[in-house]
């Protein structure tokens, strides 16, 4: 639960902290604007070379908020509490959205320098909602949710190993262009799932369950609510193992996929952030700017980025 008064306060601080990220970017781009225009001033005596310190451009943790610190303290005439409103943002930042520290000063760091992140940011939550909404142990679908957009997928561009296969119709749309992309250099894709109803997740935690005890069937199956194969918007290409890894499919989805708006769910290395281990089959349509939000600013972990809307969304509106 929300235990700050950043976290517990109403629309109106959150309004506050939008308004103190405006001046952010502001600042940011004013910041851009003089560094150019110094840039440019000494060009014809010393040409520009990038340095270790470009390298390194993320500060540590104190330093960074330090800078956000002095920047609140410039805002003090203007809001008697702005020095609070910014620490307060921080803390909710590192804390509330369970982001690491090498991420959070990533995308701290980003928001300083310009103004890119929090555009593509706001951006991202006009798209359909469900692509963003976060499904995992902790998080479960709406009661009684069930996707009204559901189309078959069917052999063509890609092979399905069942007939009655299903997906929502943007991620159906997307699956084939991905496919025809990937079709076009010789790899042709197996669906193995797609689409489940709540009911059919039962039978499939169950089926684990009998088959490997509740402790590994929790590591590699989502109980029924909290499997993301509920949204539609999810394909586990074939076969549905290990050996997927190794594949050419795999190879190939690894390099390509965001491009098409699709993104792997349970990355190898991350069990104790996702929750369950490395699932080299299991993809997540989010769309192509998520896809690349994702990938700019959280190193291509998908939990991280849906962690971070997350925690957004649960600021209190009233």
């Amino acid at each position: 639960m929300p235990h700050n008064h950043f976290m517990n306060d109403n629309k109106l601080r959150k309004n506050a902290i939008i308004f103190f990220m405006a001046a952010f970017l502001i600042l940011s781009c004013s910041k851009t604007d003089n560094q150019k225009t110094s840039s440019n001033i000494g060009a014809a005596d010393s040409p520009l070379t990038e340095t270790p310190a470009d390298a390194q451009r993320a500060q540590d943790l104190p330093d960074l908020a330090e800078a956000i610190a002095r920047f609140s303290r410039e805002m003090v005439d203007t809001h008697p509490d702005s020095e609070a409103f910014v620490e307060d943002f921080l803390r909710w930042f590192f804390g509330e959205a369970g982001i690491p520290d090498r991420i959070a000063v990533n995308v701290a760091t980003s928001i300083l320098e310009s103004p890119a992140f929090f555009m593509e940011f706001f951006m991202l939550l006009n798209q359909d909602p469900y692509t963003y909404y976060l499904v995992d142990k902790q998080h479960s679908l709406p009661e009684g949710y069930e996707p009204g957009d559901l189309v078959p997928i069917t052999a063509g561009t890609y092979r399905v190993s069942r007939n009655d296969l299903t997906l929502r119709r943007i991620a159906a749309q997307a699956l084939q262009e991905m496919a025809a992309a990937a079709s076009g250099e010789g790899i042709v894709f197996e669906i193995g799932s797609a689409y489940r109803s709540a009911a059919y997740q039962v039978q499939v935690y169950d089926r684990e369950v009998r088959t490997y005890g509740k402790e590994i069937a929790d590591r590699q199956s989502a109980q029924p609510g909290k499997s993301q194969h509920q949204l539609g918007l999810v394909v586990d290409f074939a076969p549905i193992d290990d050996a997927f890894a190794k594949t050419p499919a795999s190879q190939w989805l690894r390099s390509n996929a965001s491009r098409f708006g699709w993104s792997l769910s349970y990355p190898e290395g991350f069990e104790d952030v996702t929750g369950y281990r490395h699932e080299s089959w299991h993809y997540r349509f989010v769309g192509k700017d998520l896809a690349a939000f994702i990938d700019t600013y959280f190193e291509g972990i998908q939990q991280y980025a849906l962690q971070f809307i997350q925690a957004w969304q649960d600021q209190p509106e009233n």
